[in-house]
């Protein structure tokens, strides 16, 4: 992922922006990265219900995956499915 201070923001606004464009980037603020810039579509396939990768903060789980989860947890603390080297 590129990079850029929140001082080249300032002096190379349509740069970073045709980067963002294509892909996030980070904005940094002494050599910390503070920020994320991306584009619109980019944001929405993150917040989609259909991203996979999406995280779901306490409580807001949906109940199918909550099921796999904890029906993967009981065979693992039955032992199944890795072998124990001790």
């Amino acid at each position: 992922m590129r990079s850029f201070t929140t001082s080249d923001l300032n002096k190379q606004v349509g740069e970073i922006t045709d980067a963002a464009r294509k892909a996030p980037v980070i904005i940094t603020h002494h050599r910390k990265p503070k920020f994320v810039l991306m584009s619109v579509e980019h944001y929405d396939r993150l917040r989609s219900a259909d991203d996979p990768r999406r995280a779901y903060g306490p409580g807001e789980t949906p109940e199918d995956i909550s099921a796999r989860f904890a029906a993967e947890l009981d065979r693992l603390a039955r032992g199944e499915g890795y072998d124990d080297e001790d």
